[in-house]
């Protein structure tokens, strides 16, 4: 049966999406699917076949294996343990046997590939090269260049292979089916067909199927799929739990609160499938250049090998040919075309691991370049929470005052008062609240265990006339001001909490040379004190929506590289129009998230000093294999050119090369940051 591929609009095979990738049988490399049945291979869109398809790794070296094992016994029999059988017709079949396992596959690739109009492939290069060598008599030679070739193929497979497992991983995160609570029942269902609103039981152990609403007190859950932390999560009833998370504890009820296809870990992996489409100008340069580079080296080749007859006066065919043949091997660029798409790929899967997602490569050439890093401040700096910083009891033991306080809040839907719910941790329970009144724009008044209990902001203090300490006016976070039967009893301070990393990743970015920049809607007094604490260097606050994106405009305006950090529905516009976008994913908004370059999935501020590391460190590796390439290959291409070097070493610049650019690359994935 055919394939039935998507196409863009140039007509380029597009791959499937995650759904499809899940249900249906697809390419291990390319990630491109079908609805056949049959094994079929797909090349990349650098021209190599890394499908590998279900092959163990003894398959997959199985032809170079018989193909040496060959040719090693024939040049036994040529320069070691001479046979009187072994010559003319013999010999030459027995090399064209020990070529056919390695070379077939790629003579097959190069007729493919100029049938597709791709005539100067690196496939045509090796077969030209190889089958030139047999006609002017270097068989043993012939058969060595594609057999290193043919290995070196191999490693390339199972480096693409290693560079995608952290991304491929994302794929295992949901489980098929999903326990339902159905009339008392438990039933299993498929996890696409459950709707929203239906109860699933999750054993430990378990991965959650789709995101919902937590039922059970709590639960203690492993988020590392979503945030690549491996310390569990304690969430409490009525928290979001989401799709991948693994159940650690006791068996827990969750409510269904999104449909399977919208699951924000669904969301997670269409924005990994979509990243790898989208290049980095030096890796686009790259595959720019093969197209231009190759054909000239094969004019070179020509010019290398008929020319001289016109200058040199012993001219000799063979010699000359086989300077060509040399040049043409060591002239293939896939030491480039190979190892720098997969330097980048390793740059996304390291991001992946680290819980960063990386929408393109080309992010990771932005990040690697950020000199301006923009954050908003609820949400990315501070957990977006009020929470009680400090009580003052004048007159009064703390614990009454919390408890008198608390119990009054509790007729208020406030955040404020929920705060200060949270903090008297059930002592309100105890008292007796009556007669509560809210005053509006001031606070509540009431009775609380027969006391009359005002509690609310300073103008409440001045319109009951009742005297306070006057160093609260100067406070820039948000007071709670208590009076008991008329008399002033202290306050609570309440300000929004500051994350435990953030001054730690303020740190990071300024050892970097990062400005770091804070915009926010709150008062400026506010806004000032939190910078002072984090130590940023620049701080603007009472900021709508569109003045967050004048201060981006201005410092673009100064030609600064800038990311912005947000999470919230009006931080969209500002994440679009920053060079780099990135939101935290965690408690971030769906609009933020979709519009963002980068998503933070843990929301820890220090993991965009990681995002701007592992830029650089994918682009540092990128560039040292580009240097590697072109002088290795340089140097040879002269040697050859000058009959100085042979296939051997014409096998080290292109295959050597390219394994070593390789093993650079994937390192990546083995870096700690």
């Amino acid at each position: 049966m055919k394939h039935q591929h998507k196409y863009d609009a140039n007509g380029k095979q597009l791959c499937c999406t995650l759904e499809e990738k899940i249900n249906h049988k697809t390419d291990k490399q390319t990630g491109c699917c079908s609805t056949h049945n049959e094994p079929e291979n797909h090349s990349d869109d650098d021209g190599h076949d890394h499908s590998g398809g279900d092959q163990t790794v003894f398959q997959m070296f199985l032809p170079a294996i018989i193909s040496l094992v060959l040719l090693l016994i024939a040049i036994g029999f040529d320069n070691y343990f001479p046979q009187s059988w072994f010559t003319d017709w013999v010999r030459i079949a027995w090399y064209v046997v020990a070529y056919v396992p390695v070379g077939f596959p790629v003579i097959k690739e190069a007729f493919e590939s100029i049938r597709k109009g791709e005539i100067f492939s690196e496939f045509l290069l090796m077969g030209i090269a190889t089958i030139g060598a047999f006609a002017i008599g270097e068989y043993p030679e012939g058969v060595a260049v594609m057999l290193f070739y043919a290995v070196g193929e191999v490693f390339q497979t199972l480096a693409v292979q290693r560079a995608k497992s952290n991304i491929k991983l994302l794929l295992d995160q949901r489980p098929d089916t999903a326990t339902v609570i159905k009339d008392g029942n438990t039933i299993d269902k498929k996890a696409s067909e459950i709707t929203i609103g239906e109860i699933i039981q999750l054993k430990p152990g378990e991965k959650l199927a789709l995101d919902g609403k937590l039922l059970s007190d709590n639960a203690s859950l492993n988020t590392a799929a979503l945030t690549g932390e491996s310390k569990p999560d304690t969430k409490q009833k009525g928290e979001t739990v989401l799709a991948g998370m693994i159940n650690l504890n006791t068996v827990v009820q969750v409510e269904v609160t999104t449909a399977y296809t919208d699951s924000k870990l669904s969301k997670i992996l269409e924005m990994v499938q979509e990243a790898t489409a989208k290049k980095a100008p030096t890796e686009l340069f790259i595959r720019k250049f093969a197209k231009i580079y190759t054909p000239i080296v094969v004019f070179l080749a020509v010019g290398i090998c008929l020319l001289p007859m016109l200058f040199v006066e012993n001219y000799i065919f063979n010699d000359w040919l086989y300077r060509a043949l040399i040049f043409l091997v060591i002239s293939c660029p896939c030491a480039l075309v190979i190892s720098i798409p997969l330097g980048y790929f390793g740059g996304i899967g390291a991001a992946s691991k680290n819980g960063i997602l990386v929408k393109g490569s080309n992010f990771l050439d932005i990040m690697a370049s950020i000199q301006v890093v923009v954050m908003d401040k609820t949400g990315t700096l501070t957990k977006g929470v009020f929470k009680v910083q400090k009580v003052v009891a004048i007159g009064v033991s703390e614990e009454d005052l919390v408890k008198f306080t608390a119990a009054l809040e509790t007729k208020s839907t406030h955040p404020v008062g929920t705060a200060i719910i949270e903090y008297a941790k059930g002592s309100e329970k105890n008292a007796t609240t009556t007669d509560v009144e809210e005053i509006a724009g001031h606070g509540l008044k009431g009775n609380v265990d027969g006391n009359e209990i005002l509690a609310g902001n300073i103008k409440l203090m001045k319109k009951f006339d009742i005297s306070y300490d006057a160093e609260i006016d100067n406070t820039p976070f948000t007071i709670i001001v208590i009076a008991i039967n008329q008399k002033y009893a202290g306050y609570f301070l309440i300000a929004d909490e500051i994350k435990e990393d953030a001054k730690a990743a303020i740190e990071s970015l300024h050892k970097i040379n990062v400005k770091t920049v804070m915009l926010s809607g709150d008062k400026q007094a506010v806004v000032d004190a939190v910078a002072k604490e984090l130590n940023i260097d620049q701080a603007f606050g009472d900021l709508l929506p569109e003045n967050k994106v004048e201060k981006v405009e201005e410092l673009k305006s100064q030609n600064l590289k800038i990311a912005f950090v947000g999470d919230g529905v009006n931080d969209a516009p500002v994440v679009a129009l920053a060079d780099a976008g990135i939101a935290m994913g965690g408690l971030g908004s769906d609009a933020t998230i979709e519009t963002a370059d980068i998503v933070i999935q843990n929301d820890q501020p220090t993991k965009i000093f990681t995002a701007i590391n592992i830029g650089k460190k994918t682009k540092q590796i990128v560039y040292q294999n580009i240097g590697l390439a072109f002088a290795v290959k340089a140097i040879v291409l002269v040697l050859g050119a000058g009959g100085l070097a042979t296939m051997w070493e014409a096998v080290f610049a292109d295959v050597g090369v390219a394994l070593l650019a390789i093993l650079n690359a994937v390192r990546i994935q083995r870096m700690k940051f």
